[in-house]
Protein backbone atom coordinates (compact mmCIF):
# COMPACT_ATOMS: atom_id res chain seq x y z
CA UNK A 1 0.00 0.00 0.00
CA UNK A 2 1.44 3.41 -0.96
CA UNK A 3 2.55 5.63 1.91
CA UNK A 4 0.12 8.39 0.96
CA UNK A 5 -2.80 5.94 1.00
CA UNK A 6 -1.72 4.56 4.39
CA UNK A 7 -1.47 8.09 5.77
CA UNK A 8 -4.92 8.96 4.43
CA UNK A 9 -6.43 5.78 5.92
CA UNK A 10 -4.80 6.46 9.28
CA UNK A 11 -6.12 10.03 9.36
CA UNK A 12 -9.60 8.84 8.43
CA UNK A 13 -9.56 6.16 11.14
CA UNK A 14 -8.26 8.63 13.71
CA UNK A 15 -10.95 11.16 12.78
CA UNK A 16 -13.75 8.60 13.02
CA UNK A 17 -12.43 7.27 16.33
CA UNK A 18 -12.26 10.76 17.78
CA UNK A 19 -15.81 11.52 16.63
CA UNK A 20 -17.14 8.25 18.06
CA UNK A 21 -15.51 8.96 21.43
CA UNK A 22 -16.92 12.50 21.43
CA UNK A 23 -20.44 11.23 20.67
CA UNK A 24 -20.22 8.60 23.41
CA UNK A 25 -19.00 11.16 25.97
CA UNK A 26 -21.75 13.65 25.04
CA UNK A 27 -24.48 10.99 24.97
CA UNK A 28 -23.34 9.23 28.15
CA UNK A 29 -25.50 11.28 30.59
CA UNK A 30 -28.63 10.67 28.51
CA UNK A 31 -27.85 6.98 28.14
CA UNK A 32 -27.27 6.63 31.88
CA UNK A 33 -30.51 8.47 32.63
CA UNK A 34 -32.36 6.17 30.24
CA UNK A 35 -30.81 3.15 31.93
CA UNK A 36 -31.55 4.35 35.48
CA UNK A 37 -35.14 5.16 34.53
CA UNK A 38 -35.78 1.42 34.26
CA UNK A 39 -34.18 0.44 37.58
CA UNK A 40 -35.21 0.31 41.21
CA UNK A 41 -33.18 2.20 43.86
CA UNK A 42 -31.53 -1.07 44.89
CA UNK A 43 -30.45 -1.72 41.31
CA UNK A 44 -29.18 1.84 40.82
CA UNK A 45 -26.99 1.77 43.94
CA UNK A 46 -25.84 -1.83 43.61
CA UNK A 47 -22.13 -2.61 43.40
CA UNK A 48 -20.76 -3.38 40.95
CA UNK A 49 -23.06 -1.17 38.82
CA UNK A 50 -25.49 -2.98 36.55
CA UNK A 51 -25.44 -1.45 33.09
CA UNK A 52 -28.52 -3.34 32.04
CA UNK A 53 -32.23 -2.41 31.87
CA UNK A 54 -33.93 -2.88 35.22
CA UNK A 55 -37.29 -4.27 36.28
CA UNK A 56 -39.11 -1.03 37.17
CA UNK A 57 -39.46 0.69 33.81
CA UNK A 58 -43.28 0.77 33.63
CA UNK A 59 -43.65 1.64 37.31
CA UNK A 60 -41.14 4.52 37.16
CA UNK A 61 -42.65 6.14 34.10
CA UNK A 62 -46.24 5.76 35.29
CA UNK A 63 -45.37 7.15 38.71
CA UNK A 64 -43.59 10.16 37.22
CA UNK A 65 -46.50 10.87 34.90
CA UNK A 66 -49.45 10.35 37.23
CA UNK A 67 -48.31 10.71 40.83
CA UNK A 68 -46.12 13.79 40.29
CA UNK A 69 -48.30 15.54 37.68
CA UNK A 70 -45.61 15.57 35.01
CA UNK A 71 -48.24 15.67 32.27
CA UNK A 72 -49.73 18.91 33.64
CA UNK A 73 -46.30 20.57 33.86
CA UNK A 74 -45.43 19.50 30.32
CA UNK A 75 -48.69 20.90 29.01
CA UNK A 76 -47.95 24.25 30.68
CA UNK A 77 -44.47 24.34 29.17
CA UNK A 78 -45.91 23.41 25.79
CA UNK A 79 -48.37 26.33 25.80
CA UNK A 80 -45.75 28.77 27.03
CA UNK A 81 -43.14 27.62 24.52
CA UNK A 82 -45.61 27.91 21.63
CA UNK A 83 -46.71 31.41 22.69
CA UNK A 84 -43.15 32.70 23.14
CA UNK A 85 -41.93 31.04 19.95
CA UNK A 86 -44.73 32.62 17.87
CA UNK A 87 -44.47 36.00 19.56
CA UNK A 88 -40.70 36.21 19.25
CA UNK A 89 -40.83 35.24 15.59
CA UNK A 90 -43.37 37.94 14.72
CA UNK A 91 -41.64 40.66 16.74
CA UNK A 92 -38.14 39.74 15.50
CA UNK A 93 -39.37 39.57 11.90
CA UNK A 94 -40.98 43.01 12.01
CA UNK A 95 -38.09 44.59 13.94
CA UNK A 96 -35.53 43.30 11.44
CA UNK A 97 -37.70 44.44 8.55
CA UNK A 98 -37.84 47.94 10.04
CA UNK A 99 -34.06 48.01 10.54
CA UNK A 100 -33.35 46.95 6.96
CA UNK A 101 -36.10 48.43 4.80
CA UNK A 102 -37.27 51.55 6.65
CA UNK A 103 -35.51 54.88 7.05
CA UNK A 104 -35.06 55.18 10.81
CA UNK A 105 -32.76 57.74 12.46
CA UNK A 106 -29.76 56.15 14.19
CA UNK A 107 -30.84 52.65 13.20
CA UNK A 108 -27.22 51.45 13.34
CA UNK A 109 -27.07 52.57 16.96
CA UNK A 110 -30.43 50.95 17.63
CA UNK A 111 -29.19 47.66 16.20
CA UNK A 112 -26.00 47.92 18.29
CA UNK A 113 -28.13 48.44 21.41
CA UNK A 114 -30.22 45.38 20.50
CA UNK A 115 -27.06 43.30 20.21
CA UNK A 116 -25.86 44.72 23.53
CA UNK A 117 -28.87 43.15 25.25
CA UNK A 118 -27.46 39.72 24.35
CA UNK A 119 -24.96 40.29 27.16
CA UNK A 120 -27.77 40.92 29.66
CA UNK A 121 -29.33 37.59 30.63
CA UNK A 122 -32.62 37.49 32.47
CA UNK A 123 -30.87 36.41 35.68
CA UNK A 124 -29.19 39.79 36.23
CA UNK A 125 -32.55 41.58 35.83
CA UNK A 126 -34.51 39.13 37.95
CA UNK A 127 -35.21 41.46 40.90
CA UNK A 128 -36.30 44.43 38.79
CA UNK A 129 -38.33 42.17 36.52
CA UNK A 130 -40.07 40.57 39.50
CA UNK A 131 -41.02 43.96 40.94
CA UNK A 132 -42.34 45.13 37.57
CA UNK A 133 -44.39 42.00 36.90
CA UNK A 134 -45.74 41.87 40.45
CA UNK A 135 -46.54 45.58 40.34
CA UNK A 136 -48.84 45.22 37.33
CA UNK A 137 -50.59 42.21 38.85
CA UNK A 138 -49.14 39.48 36.62
CA UNK A 139 -47.48 37.46 39.35
CA UNK A 140 -48.47 33.79 39.37
CA UNK A 141 -49.92 33.99 35.84
CA UNK A 142 -49.10 32.68 32.38
CA UNK A 143 -48.57 36.27 31.19
CA UNK A 144 -45.57 36.54 33.54
CA UNK A 145 -44.02 33.52 31.80
CA UNK A 146 -44.66 34.75 28.26
CA UNK A 147 -44.49 38.54 27.94
CA UNK A 148 -40.97 39.13 29.41
CA UNK A 149 -39.51 36.75 26.81
CA UNK A 150 -41.19 38.09 23.67
CA UNK A 151 -38.32 40.37 22.62
CA UNK A 152 -35.39 38.55 21.03
CA UNK A 153 -32.07 40.09 20.07
CA UNK A 154 -31.00 36.77 18.58
CA UNK A 155 -34.09 36.58 16.38
CA UNK A 156 -33.72 40.20 15.26
CA UNK A 157 -30.09 39.56 14.37
CA UNK A 158 -30.88 36.41 12.36
CA UNK A 159 -33.68 38.05 10.39
CA UNK A 160 -31.68 41.23 9.76
CA UNK A 161 -28.72 39.31 8.39
CA UNK A 162 -31.06 37.28 6.20
CA UNK A 163 -32.90 40.33 4.85
CA UNK A 164 -29.61 42.02 4.00
CA UNK A 165 -28.80 39.07 1.71
CA UNK A 166 -32.02 39.53 -0.29
CA UNK A 167 -31.45 41.60 -3.45
CA UNK A 168 -32.75 45.15 -3.20
CA UNK A 169 -34.14 44.76 -6.72
CA UNK A 170 -37.04 42.82 -5.20
CA UNK A 171 -37.93 45.80 -3.02
CA UNK A 172 -37.61 48.19 -5.97
CA UNK A 173 -39.86 45.98 -8.11
CA UNK A 174 -42.40 45.78 -5.30
CA UNK A 175 -42.46 49.56 -4.95
CA UNK A 176 -42.96 50.00 -8.70
CA UNK A 177 -45.91 47.59 -8.56
CA UNK A 178 -47.40 49.54 -5.67
CA UNK A 179 -46.91 46.81 -3.09
CA UNK A 180 -47.14 48.07 0.48
CA UNK A 181 -44.93 47.00 3.41
CA UNK A 182 -47.35 44.39 4.78
CA UNK A 183 -47.93 42.82 1.37
CA UNK A 184 -44.17 42.83 0.73
CA UNK A 185 -43.54 41.14 4.08
CA UNK A 186 -46.28 38.54 3.61
CA UNK A 187 -45.80 37.69 -0.07
CA UNK A 188 -42.04 38.05 -0.50
CA UNK A 189 -40.08 38.12 2.75
CA UNK A 190 -42.03 35.48 4.65
CA UNK A 191 -41.76 32.70 2.01
CA UNK A 192 -38.04 33.42 1.64
CA UNK A 193 -37.47 33.25 5.40
CA UNK A 194 -38.79 29.76 6.18
CA UNK A 195 -35.36 28.41 7.10
CA UNK A 196 -34.60 31.31 9.44
CA UNK A 197 -38.03 30.97 11.04
CA UNK A 198 -37.41 27.25 11.62
CA UNK A 199 -33.97 27.93 13.10
CA UNK A 200 -35.39 30.55 15.46
CA UNK A 201 -38.29 28.25 16.36
CA UNK A 202 -35.90 25.50 17.48
CA UNK A 203 -33.78 27.93 19.51
CA UNK A 204 -36.71 29.54 21.26
CA UNK A 205 -38.59 26.29 21.85
CA UNK A 206 -35.62 24.66 23.59
CA UNK A 207 -34.87 27.88 25.50
CA UNK A 208 -38.40 28.18 26.87
CA UNK A 209 -38.77 24.45 27.50
CA UNK A 210 -35.69 24.60 29.73
CA UNK A 211 -36.78 27.67 31.73
CA UNK A 212 -36.31 27.11 35.46
CA UNK A 213 -35.25 30.12 37.55
CA UNK A 214 -37.87 32.68 36.47
CA UNK A 215 -40.87 30.29 36.73
CA UNK A 216 -39.59 29.14 40.12
CA UNK A 217 -39.63 32.74 41.38
CA UNK A 218 -42.79 34.15 39.81
CA UNK A 219 -45.17 31.15 39.93
CA UNK A 220 -46.60 29.90 43.21
CA UNK A 221 -49.57 27.83 42.03
CA UNK A 222 -48.43 24.30 41.14
CA UNK A 223 -51.06 23.93 38.42
CA UNK A 224 -49.34 26.75 36.46
CA UNK A 225 -45.80 25.55 36.99
CA UNK A 226 -43.46 24.47 34.17
CA UNK A 227 -41.85 21.12 33.58
CA UNK A 228 -38.29 21.91 34.73
CA UNK A 229 -39.56 23.11 38.10
CA UNK A 230 -41.80 20.03 38.16
CA UNK A 231 -38.72 17.83 37.87
CA UNK A 232 -37.14 19.63 40.80
CA UNK A 233 -40.32 19.13 42.82
CA UNK A 234 -40.07 15.39 42.16
CA UNK A 235 -36.82 15.24 44.11
CA UNK A 236 -38.10 17.55 46.87
CA UNK A 237 -41.34 15.61 47.26
CA UNK A 238 -39.70 12.32 48.27
CA UNK A 239 -38.32 11.40 51.69
CA UNK A 240 -35.69 9.26 50.02
CA UNK A 241 -35.22 10.25 46.40
CA UNK A 242 -36.06 7.48 43.97
CA UNK A 243 -33.71 8.37 41.17
CA UNK A 244 -35.35 5.87 38.86
CA UNK A 245 -38.56 7.94 38.92
CA UNK A 246 -36.63 11.20 38.54
CA UNK A 247 -34.68 9.87 35.58
CA UNK A 248 -37.91 8.61 34.02
CA UNK A 249 -39.33 12.13 34.33
CA UNK A 250 -36.18 13.61 32.81
CA UNK A 251 -36.36 11.27 29.81
CA UNK A 252 -40.04 12.07 29.24
CA UNK A 253 -39.38 15.83 29.33
CA UNK A 254 -36.50 15.42 26.90
CA UNK A 255 -38.71 13.92 24.17
CA UNK A 256 -40.67 17.05 23.02
CA UNK A 257 -37.55 19.19 22.57
CA UNK A 258 -35.83 16.33 20.77
CA UNK A 259 -38.80 15.84 18.44
CA UNK A 260 -38.92 19.55 17.58
CA UNK A 261 -35.22 19.55 16.76
CA UNK A 262 -35.47 16.39 14.65
CA UNK A 263 -38.47 17.71 12.70
CA UNK A 264 -36.79 21.05 11.96
CA UNK A 265 -33.18 19.88 11.81
CA UNK A 266 -32.73 20.45 8.09
CA UNK A 267 -34.28 23.92 8.16
CA UNK A 268 -32.33 24.72 11.33
CA UNK A 269 -29.04 23.93 9.58
CA UNK A 270 -30.02 25.90 6.49
CA UNK A 271 -31.04 28.86 8.58
CA UNK A 272 -27.48 29.25 9.87
CA UNK A 273 -25.90 28.46 6.49
CA UNK A 274 -27.66 31.19 4.52
CA UNK A 275 -24.68 33.49 4.54
CA UNK A 276 -22.50 30.77 3.00
CA UNK A 277 -25.11 29.83 0.40
CA UNK A 278 -25.77 33.34 -0.87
Amino acid sequence: MPASLRSSSFKSAATHTTLIIAVVVIAAPVLMALLFSTQTPAQIFSWPPKFMPGSAMAKNYLTAWHDYGLGRYMLNSFYISIAVMAGKTVISFTAAMALVYFRIPFKSWIFAFILLTLMMPTEIMIVALFELVAGIGWADSYAALVVPFLASATGTFLFRQHFMQIPTSLLDAARIDGVGPFRFAWSILLPMSSNVIAALAVIEWVYMWNQYLWPLIIIRENTRQVVQVGLRMMTAGQDATNWGIVMAGAIVTLVPALLVFMLLQEQFSRGFALSQEK
